[in-house]
């Protein structure tokens, strides 16, 4: 795989994931019930991304959320995992920021180290905001009512104490073992892509989760914090895999480099 077709697949995902993320913002501007938002929402970003990559890529193979499985993708050599809007719920209330567009590449020559993830972008139409792989925040203003201005997902901080950011309905059966081992304090959000964003953008410090998610969760939010230094792995430690025939992959850890040992210490000591 040569270097600019890699730069090149990494522009399309930050493409795809602002474009998405704007039809979403615009979307959610036009008046749509809740009940209705989110299931109109999933499904015209997912034909946006799917239509795009076609075109762009169309000898790629896809796992997207809204799509049924080809497991011919298993033996494919690149496919890009995508979740059109991940945080549904979030999405359909109609003034929270913390929902996501997630588009990811799995490359079956990529790094190993980097779970095999060449190219990722998580979009925060909310906040017009979209992280790629590099250090950089990209500005893609949505149309509509979104709100331009590059925001935060949490409050500022209040001290310095660590933040752990969890699932307000699922938050994990360690998660006070966690909590102490680092000093830190627990902090609800919603989609998975903004809580990764959250710590990527230093906002919160970890992320951590078990018992109900897939491989378009976090597959383009694990992609971008790895590339940027972040720890990214499965509750026990091991790797996170991607487009493997079982698309569940339910548990997920991402955090400072310097916080993983006490963290993974921690949930390893209570069974």
């Amino acid at each position: 795989m040569t270097a600019s077709l890699r730069s090149s697949d990494q522009q399309l995902a930050v493409d795809l994931a602002a474009d998405a993320g704007r039809l979403l913002v615009e979307l959610r501007s036009s008046g749509p019930t809740k009940r209705a938002l989110g299931d109109l929402g999933d499904r015209r970003a997912n034909s946006l991304l799917l239509e795009r990559l076609a075109a762009e890529r169309p000898g790629d193979s896809v796992l997207s959320e809204e799509s049924s499985d080809d497991l011919a993708r298993v033996d494919a050599d690149r496919v890009w995992i995508i979740d059109p809007v991940d945080g549904t719920r979030e999405y359909g209330l109609g003034d929270r920021p913390d929902w996501a567009v997630h588009v990811a590449l799995w490359e079956r020559s990529g790094d190993p180290a980097r779970s095999r993830l060449t190219a990722a972008a998580v979009s925060l139409p909310a906040l017009g905001v979209v992280l790629g792989t590099d250090d950089d925040e990209v500005y893609a203003a949505p149309v509509g009512n979104g709100s331009v201005d590059g925001g935060g997902l949490l409050e500022p901080r209040s001290g310095s104490r660590p933040r752990i950011v969890l699932s307000a309905s699922r938050p994990p059966a360690f998660a006070e073992a966690v909590a102490e081992a680092v000093g830190g304090d627990m902090v609800p959000l919603g989609s998975a892509g903004a809580k990764v964003a959250a710590v990527v953008r230093g906002e919160a410090d970890a992320y951590i989760h078990a018992g109900g998610q897939y491989q378009w969760d976090s597959a383009a939010p694990a992609g971008v914090a790895l590339a940027r230094g972040f720890v990214a792995v499965r509750v026990d430690g091991s790797p996170l895999e991607y487009n493997v025939a079982e698309t569940y992959l339910p548990d997920l850890v991402v955090c400072r480099a310097d916080l993983a040992g006490a963290i993974l210490e921690a949930i390893a000591s209570t069974g």
